[in-house]
């Protein structure tokens, strides 16, 4: 039930920013970001740029708690290096939204990634697939470290140490900009993971490697009997953990530990952006929600917020049925 409120809320934090002239549909993602959501955010990853460039501290409201600087780098060095308060850590996510509770449940603390493209593809996903969910355990793996779930926790404060707030399944966002630049084909749209997790994440990974064997045998012009090929693809199949495939590996008699970094380019079906989906407009902002997860109270919430909202829905031509809030410029 709320698990789009984070992306709802942003959207008409977005959308109320470019209207006074906060931010344009060229500003960098980052600032728009930081303009839209204001303090809503448990995790940034270039705290450096937010605060030497966009005059946003991430710390500011925790510092507010203390009587000076100099007692909050006391408090806050036990837990986060004070190197790494303001640096730009490389880490996925780009913003981490906070975790809210309700009815006893843990709720939001939506995922938010950077997707900013000159052209008309979407860019390429570097560090982990795009999926609906994901959760701090797998993004920790991901990243290699704890850094992301470390700062989260600090923001989040009581809510951290409830049970399952580590693997809480949180919404994964994408931001996604193409034709950047260009005043007559901008595009912004915030796009549900759903779009681009159009069959499990699980089952693309092991038919992934089942391809890449299939090119080799192809190469090399070896020969396999299907029983033997269909041995294999059953092992595979439980090849599946992308927390275990991004784990770095230990090879005996090996002076080095490899890791395997996913990446994933975005098909053309895949691509709101596209041809294929003409409803979404030049010089538009979106919001591009999974239809079947959608509720009517999205709808009445941004329309009383945005009047000038235009809702549709579009078929995905792989994933069926989504809904689009659309505000034109």
């Amino acid at each position: 039930m709320y698990e789009f409120t984070d992306a709802v809320d942003f959207y008409i934090g977005m959308i109320n920013a470019l209207k006074t002239g906060r931010i344009s549909l060229h500003s960098p993602l980052e600032e728009i970001c930081l303009k839209a959501g204001k303090d809503c955010f448990a995790y940034i990853d270039n705290r450096r740029d937010a605060k030497g460039k966009y005059g946003y501290d991430f710390w500011g409201i925790i510092k507010n708690q203390f009587e000076n600087e100099e007692q909050f780098v006391r408090w806050i060095k036990n837990k986060v290096s004070e190197k790494l308060l303001y640096s730009k850590s490389e880490q996925f996510p780009d913003f981490l939204f906070k975790t809210r509770k309700y009815a006893g449940k843990l709720i939001c603390g939506s995922l938010l990634e950077l997707k900013d493209s000159k052209g008309g593809s979407v860019a390429s996903f570097n560090s982990t697939l795009p999926t609906k969910y994901k959760n701090l355990e797998e993004i920790d793996v991901i990243n290699g470290k704890n850094l992301v779930s470390r700062i989260a926790s600090i923001i989040d404060g009581d809510l951290s140490p409830e049970n399952g707030y580590r693997n809480f399944e949180r919404r994964c966002f994408y931001l996604v900009r193409t034709h950047a630049g260009k005043d007559d084909k901008v595009k912004v749209s915030v796009v549900d993971g759903s779009f681009f997790e159009t069959v499990p994440k699980d089952h693309l990974i092991y038919q992934m490697f089942l391809n890449i064997l299939r090119t080799h045998l192809e190469k090399r012009e070896i020969k396999i009997s299907p029983d033997t090929l269909n041995q294999i693809e059953k092992a595979l199949s439980y090849v599946t953990d992308q927390t275990i495939i991004a784990a770095s590996q230990i090879i005996e008699k090996a002076s080095v530990r490899p890791r395997l970094r996913i990446m994933a380019e975005v098909h053309s079906e895949g691509n709101p952006h596209s041809s294929f989906y003409p409803e979404i407009s030049e010089r538009s902002i979106n919001l591009i929600i999974e239809a079947s997860s959608y509720e009517e109270k999205f709808a009445k919430i941004v329309s009383q917020k945005i009047p000038e909202i235009e809702i549709f829905t579009i078929h995905h031509k792989r994933n069926g049925e989504h809904v689009v809030f659309q505000y034109k410029f």
